[in-house]
């Protein structure tokens, strides 16, 4: 799930290298318009790379929108993350990056890099002009190899569709909508990178490469956010304005494992040594109830009302153990894994 409350940082369904299946496509057998595609698309791609809070590593893909280094990826890219670093495809620079939003709900995300300047922009194209059966070319870092991007060619089979998407431990899911879908083969570490028309114009970032499992090498179906959608929200990000979906900047972490699917308040599975549920005597088995005032009533409430909070927020937390006896703390949300 990649929330606060929740985990401590699942493997993240956006680049995650899985470990059997794929090969990385070989861009010599790309058609020559595809590699002139590629020739004005690459400038503006980076290979995204995350260590995970819960211990491994994953990478996927994100495209340059500013030349100061804003970077527009998959939610599902950064999720369950402790830190991130990018590197620009065509100079073979690394930056440190920082979080600037999350909108999970729709699966977008805008990262920071640190120090960066003149950076080379994705050309933009526009979505609502797309037309079935049009030829595109879809770019990314496929199985984490990094370097140049590779390349892999389709048509727009739909438009407008919905799908479930969900990680490789089958842990979370999200339904996206409005989804373009083609038949280029994507393959995981893809995810975050861009879908152009044949004019080297991007008009789709990569999502899913197929219609249940982001992580499975692609087969059938492939799917990408509109980029009109995608750039709405991260506009929105970018203005500091959050909503209902969209969280800026990094989430405070309370440290406990819950039952995302519990009623009656949060039923807490595990805790995270060292993090301050930890040190407030939260375990394994106890039910939190309430957070600054608010009524818990399920798992799922306690995610969202901790997602609502930031590194070094106090708050009051009260919760009822396995004997019935009710308890409260007031602890300092410490920095988690990227939701």
């Amino acid at each position: 799930t990649g929330a606060s409350a929740s985990q401590g940082g699942s493997p993240n369904a956006g680049g995650l290298v899985p470990r059997t299946g794929g090969a990385v496509p070989d861009n010599s057998t790309v058609s020559g318009q595809a590699a002139s595609v590629a020739a004005k698309v690459d400038p503006g791609v980076v290979d995204v790379n995350t260590v995970l809070f819960a211990g491994g590593n994953a990478a996927g893909t994100g495209m340059i929108l500013n030349s100061s280094g804003e970077i527009l990826t998959n939610n599902h890219v950064v999720a369950g993350s402790s830190s991130i670093k990018a590197t620009v495809v065509s100079t073979g620079r690394t930056y440190n990056a920082t979080l600037v939003g999350t909108d999970a709900a729709h699966d977008v995300a805008v990262i920071q890099l640190q120090g960066a300047s003149g950076l080379k922009t994705i050309p933009l194209g526009d979505s609502s002009t797309l037309t079935l059966g049009q030829a595109v070319v879809a770019l990314g870092n496929a199985l984490g190899a990094g370097g140049t991007p590779s390349v892999v060619e389709g048509t727009i089979q739909a438009l407008d569709q919905t799908i479930t998407a969900g990680d490789a431990s089958g842990g979370t899911s999200e339904q996206l909508s409005g989804l373009i879908q083609t038949n280029a083969p994507l393959q995981p570490g893809d995810s975050g990178g861009p879908l152009a028309t044949q004019e080297g114009k991007v008009i789709g970032m990569d999502t899913a490469a197929s219609s249940s499992y982001r992580f499975r090498a692609a087969s059938g179906a492939s799917f990408a956010i509109p980029i009109n959608a995608a750039l709405s929200i991260a506009k929105q990000m970018e203005a500091g304005q959050a909503s209902g979906t969209i969280h800026l900047g990094q989430s405070g972490f309370l440290g406990v494992e819950v039952d995302q699917g519990s009623t009656g308040g949060a039923i807490v599975v595990g805790v995270q040594p060292g993090t301050p549920a930890a040190g407030a005597g939260l375990a394994a088995g106890d039910v939190v109830t309430t957070v600054d005032g608010a009524s818990v009533a399920s798992g799922a409430a306690l995610t969202s009302l901790l997602g609502g909070h930031h590194p070094g927020d106090k708050v009051s937390v009260r919760w009822t153990d396995g004997s019935g006896q009710s308890h409260t703390a007031t602890v300092t949300l410490t920095t988690g894994p990227v939701q």
